[in-house]
């Protein structure tokens, strides 16, 4: 999959369609409007210029999310440095999926977890159920 910003200068490319995706209802996701795809990062190539922003009301976020500086997209996130080493390596990249055409996703889980809600420790709980991209609610 090739996914580009409005202005098409910042892409990300994947090898494969992703399993499932988050709509999570954090403030960082709600308000940069993503839709989470997560990957190995070796798993996604970027190219064309992004900048990062991790958040300020955390004391230590674990990631930075990444956005064309013409157009504002979000693109993708990627770990801080912190998170690197909290989970001993750099496990895992997130595409924000709103770039693909939603055709291309038909077939892949939706999931809603409560990033509001969560504490930061174990599993997500949900706000709502899934659902499948391409099916009737």
């Amino acid at each position: 999959m090739t996914l580009t910003c409005l202005c098409g200068q910042a892409r990300v490319e994947t090898a494969k369609k992703p399993d499932y995706l988050n709509e999570c209802n954090c403030t960082l996701c709600s308000k940069s409007g993503a839709v989470w795809a997560y990957y190995d990062p070796a798993e996604i190539r970027v190219s064309g210029t992004t900048i990062g922003y991790s958040r300020a009301d955390k004391k230590d976020p674990g990631a930075e999310i990444r956005f064309c500086p013409t157009c504002g997209t979000t693109t993708h996130f990627v770990l801080t440095e912190s998170a690197v080493a909290k989970f001993g390596g750099n496990t895992v990249a997130g595409v924000n999926m709103r770039l693909a055409d939603e055709r291309d996703l038909a077939g892949v889980e939706l999931r809603y977890p409560d990033g509001r809600g969560w504490s930061g420790a174990g599993a997500f709980t949900y706000v709502r159920e899934a659902r499948i991209i391409g099916q009737p609610a």
